[in-house]
């Protein structure tokens, strides 16, 4: 059986909610964040040695990383479910967004999120205003111009199909729904509205993303 190791308000999220579409039978061990640093405890080292989440073992075989985990859970049991044809225009978008979520999406919201906390942290008085000034700068001249191009394209991408991949849920939506989770939570003001929007309630909505919302957590600190 499947074990997920389940940091919470992480990315694991999505394992849990493919584990759930699919209706397949596993176990979640919970990881709690350290409070002060939002970091994964060391105690996920002894699973592998990033230490970081989502992870899950089958078996012997232990899988990090989310797309290769959704992978693997597909290939191995998936059995043909959330994965368009091989060889058609879905198959293709599928991939890419499969690898844009990590690839290119999680970047800037990524950077944005350090900035953030860059501002907010506890810094010596004389320190303090350096510290601002770069992470306004670091916002101004790449997060924000990036994170309005990536939006403009999810939404032109949007106005094709009603998921990423076609119009059926596919696990590639899976895969993205963590960085549209994200985009909504720390930049409203670019994500809150319109069809990014609409995506995201559409996904609240299954009954499998609630499962997986009520047995790992909220989804983003």
């Amino acid at each position: 059986m499947i074990t997920v190791h389940h940091l919470e308000q992480s990315r694991s999220h999505r394992v849990l909610w493919l584990l759930e579409e699919l209706e397949l039978p596993y176990e979640m061990v919970r990881y709690a964040r350290n409070r002060k640093t939002m970091l994964a405890p060391p105690e996920l080292t002894a699973i592998h040695p990033l230490g970081k989440s989502p992870v899950i073992t089958d078996g012997d075989v232990t899988v990090a990383e989310s797309g290769a985990i959704l992978e693997y859970v597909l290939e191995r049991y998936g059995e043909g479910r959330l994965v368009p044809e091989l060889g058609t225009p879905q198959h293709r978008r599928y991939r890419y967004f499969m690898h844009y979520a990590e690839g290119s999406l999680m970047t800037p919201l990524l950077v944005k999120l350090l900035c953030t906390r860059v501002k907010t942290a506890p810094l010596p008085f004389f320190v303090k205003p350096i510290a601002r000034r770069i992470a306004d700068g670091v916002g101004e001249k790449y997060v924000e111009p990036n994170l309005r191009t990536h939006v403009a394209f999810l939404e032109g991408e949007l106005a094709k199909s009603t998921w990423f991949a076609g119009d059926e849920l596919t696990a590639a939506d899976v895969q993205m729904s963590y960085p549209v989770e994200a985009l909504v939570a720390r930049v409203p003001e670019h994500a809150g509205s319109g069809r990014l929007r609409a995506l995201l309630e559409r996904m609240r909505a299954r009954p499998a993303y609630q499962r997986a919302l009520a047995k790992g957590g909220p989804v983003i600190p």
